[in-house]
């Protein structure tokens, strides 16, 4: 047995192996790599109440914070060097780890704790960072920080405290070393609080979001499925007549041929096979607590009916039909009846007090929608609804190849419009 294995190691190998392989990952993989930082979103809280103008460079002002940062380190570690020959390069080198964390955050880090001694040892002043060097490298780990994981900031802390308290130990006997440790660990613990506070935002935000598309899908199979059972009724009527015609057909037909009442029968068999497979389907189907309707499915004959019982509840309802009425397939009636129904039982939840027009068009291959409703009226307030309405009617309405509209009208209400097509019927005449 291979005694590496890490089944076999302690907890304390273990958790020291994790350290040093985090470190590895954190601050010695992918060192040089090109990470720009880019602009602030146009939609964050604060962002987006500022005017147009000023929102377009607001996104840069992290950029800004940095450059000012290393605008004024710069002026003041010119200073500190008094036209000394070596001023320049103790000012710069400082100024270029910080404004490094733009674009390469990790290795910014690594030129800051590598330039440390050379600017100690070259400048003047404060051991081993002076005032320059020390607001630079704090403004580095704080952008690096804020850059990368946390965990890569609590290595960053270390490895300053670490190659500070060398220098110290080999400096003129007066360091800044604690200074750097106290300032560097509140900066570093506020940073890694905004990280981790904006990390669960955005978990929040994406949980948020996957549940309300499980909720939408949820809601539509549950449409579909009130649909299929709705549907259930119609199909087994014509399955149940085609039967039956099967059945009564050779009867009417005086000494009918052995073929033709082999067709038949074979074609009344397929009627039963199918309607029996179609109650299995609506026993899949069937909510735990649906129960059968005790009525026939509704259809717009029924129309008027709903109406009366909608204005019975304070909606002022008005009819209007165009074309000539006929009867049309039971499935076409049935979802123009829904359609109605849900249309109009939005404008109670959400426009209560309005008034609402039912139009109905009897028009050559298909039938015309329109519910529109204005306003709300009154002192009630609307209720927000589930949201399953439109979607229903745009499942029935895809169902049966249609085409549907829906929105708000000029006035602040709302229209729904439907196109049902009916292949191959003609307006066959009757009462308008």
């Amino acid at each position: 047995m291979d005694v590496t294995d890490t089944r076999t190691r302690s907890p304390e190998i273990r958790l020291a192996a994790d350290a040093i392989g985090g470190l590895r990952q954190d601050l010695f993989h992918d060192v040089f790599a090109y990470r720009p930082l880019g602009p602030l979103s146009t939609d964050g809280p604060v962002i987006r109440r500022l005017p147009e103008r000023i929102r377009r460079r607001a996104v840069w002002f992290p950029h800004a914070v940095v450059a000012g940062v290393a605008g004024i380190a710069l002026i003041e570690g010119l200073a500190e060097g008094n036209g000394q020959f070596f001023a320049f390069v103790v000012a710069l080198l400082p100024v270029a780890a910080l404004l490094m964390t733009l674009v390469r955050p990790v290795l910014a880090f690594w030129i800051s704790i590598a330039s440390t001694p050379v600017v100690a040892v070259l400048g003047q002043g404060d051991w081993p960072w002076g005032p320059s060097a020390f607001v630079c490298h704090l403004a580095v780990l704080v952008v690096a920080a804020a850059r990368t994981r946390p965990r890569a900031a609590v290595w960053m802390w270390l490895i300053t405290l670490v190659a500070g308290s060398f220098l110290s130990e080999i400096g003129p006997g007066y360091s800044d070393i604690s200074a750097m440790a106290v300032t560097s660990a509140f900066a570093l613990l506020l940073v890694a609080t905004v990280r981790v506070r904006r990390d669960a935002e955005r978990e929040v935000t994406v949980q948020r979001t996957v549940t309300a598309v499980e909720r939408d899908r949820r809601t539509l199979l549950e449409e579909r499925t009130t649909i299929a059972r709705e549907l259930h009724d119609v199909v087994a009527h014509h399955m149940s007549v085609v039967a039956i015609q099967a059945e009564a057909a050779p009867y009417r037909v005086e000494n009918p041929p052995p073929e033709l009442e082999q067709a038949f029968a074979t074609i009344r068999e397929n009627a039963v096979a199918a309607l029996t497979e179609l109650r299995r389907v609506l026993g899949v189907v069937r909510a735990d607590d649906h129960e059968a309707p005790d009525a026939p499915q509704p259809t717009l004959a029924e129309l008027d009916r709903l109406l009366a019982n909608v204005r019975e509840t304070g909606l002022e309802t008005e009819k209007t039909v165009t074309g000539a009425v006929r009867e049309l397939p039971q499935g076409v009636e049935l979802s123009a009846y829904r359609i109605v129904q849900e249309a109009l039982s939005n404008t109670l939840r959400h426009a209560p007090g309005a008034r609402a027009q039912v139009e109905i068009g009897y028009v050559l291959g298909g039938l015309g929608l329109r519910v529109v409703n204005g306003p709300a009226q009154g002192l009630v307030k609307p209720s927000p609804g589930a949201g399953h309405g439109i979607t229903g009617m745009r499942e029935r309405v895809a169902m049966l190849n249609g085409e549907m509209t829906a929105g708000e009208t000029e006035d602040g209400g709302y229209e729904v419009a439907v196109f049902l097509p009916v292949p191959g019927q003609r307006d066959g005449g009757g009462e308008a």
